[in-house]
């Protein structure tokens, strides 16, 4: 049987578990495709599976929930042989193996065709980051032109993507960053406006703009999301869609004393159909024409997959951590 290279977790913990291993190459179905992986992104979600946090993801398991590559079978006919695809979520990586592997095998519904030259690096940063950055934007925020948009976190990959789109949307848009020294990326990547975060922004985001922001993108969590909260005006919306600050709950949370008066507070967890409804051809040929920046943090190949977990837990690199196989 043909076999590939897979980085197989046997237990939780560091990023040592992490092991390289010779698996057979999966055998698709019908309704399932099997794809050629030419790169993945990484995600915190994939790191909190590793440390242990996932009670439901039973090992051994390959994880990564998305993967980009080409279709080597697609018994069904939904695809063709050599076609360019991404895909992301689904039970990746958690109900079944994902995409750390030089083959995938997943359910065809599941899984998005590009007509696109695009270099492997920059598709492989895609699937995930700009789902969740375009259905927090859009489908969470509601998202208009002319909006002031905050992005909490705006040195995370999502929070660079959801700048870019942002700006090109029209928006107004306010990245938070700890490290001065990003705030050329920042801006480069859309941001009009940069704000030194030192946990509590609210009186400086709102020296700048009196009447507050309209929506605000928390992806720091709930360390930050209080001040965040203050940080909005009149009918605003505040997203939750990360947790970069690594903390799960608020403790004596009171929605009257925390939410301001006709304000709203959602969160975005985009699962398999909202990652379907990403318009992700549309996305890469705002790529291919300039108007949209993806920023690639750091490369590494499947051979490194410790060592991009030590750097995606360290917070060490801004933009989107992309593994090539």
């Amino acid at each position: 049987m043909a076999q590939m290279k897979a980085a197989v977790i046997h237990e939780a913990g560091g990023p040592e578990v992490l092991k390289l291993e010779q698996r057979p190459i999966p055998k698709p179905e019908k309704g399932q495709v099997l794809i050629q992986v030419k790169a993945f992104g990484l995600n915190r979600s994939e790191m909190f599976t590793r440390q242990g946090h996932s009670p439901s993801v039973h090992f051994p398991r390959i994880l990564g929930i998305e993967a980009t590559g080409v279709v080597r079978e697609a018994p069904g006919s939904e695809f063709s042989a050599g076609d360019t695809v991404v895909t992301a979520m689904g039970g990746m990586g958690r109900a079944f193996d994902g995409g750390y592997a030089e083959y995938t095998c997943v359910p065809a519904n599941h899984v998005q065709k590009l007509n696109t030259k695009l270099p492997w690096e920059i598709l492989g940063a895609m699937p995930e980051m700009l789902q969740t950055a375009y259905g927090s934007l859009f489908k969470a925020l509601r998202l208009k032109s002319g909006d002031n948009l905050l992005v909490r976190g705006g040195t995370t990959s999502v929070g660079l993507a959801a700048a870019a789109i942002a700006k090109d949307h029209g928006a107004n848009v306010v990245s938070t960053t700890r490290n001065a020294a990003r705030a050329d990326m920042l801006k480069a990547q859309g941001a009009d406006h940069i704000i030194i975060d030192d946990g509590s922004i609210a009186d400086k985001v709102l020296e700048a703009l009196p009447n507050g922001v309209d929506k605000v993108l928390e992806l720091v969590g709930t360390t930050t999301l209080l001040d965040s909260l203050n940080c909005i005006g009149a009918g605003g919306i505040v997203c939750m869609t990360g947790m970069v600050g690594n903390s799960w709950a608020l403790k004596d949370f009171s929605p009257m004393d925390c939410i301001p008066s006709s304000c709203y507070l959602t969160i975005y967890s985009g699962g398999p159909d909202e990652f379907m409804e990403t318009p992700l051809q549309e996305l890469v040929e705002q790529i291919e024409a300039g108007r949209l920046k993806i920023s690639v943090g750091k490369i590494f190949r499947l051979d490194d997959i410790v060592e991009a977990h030590r750097a995606m837990e360290a917070n060490s690199v801004g933009g989107k951590i992309v593994v090539l196989t």
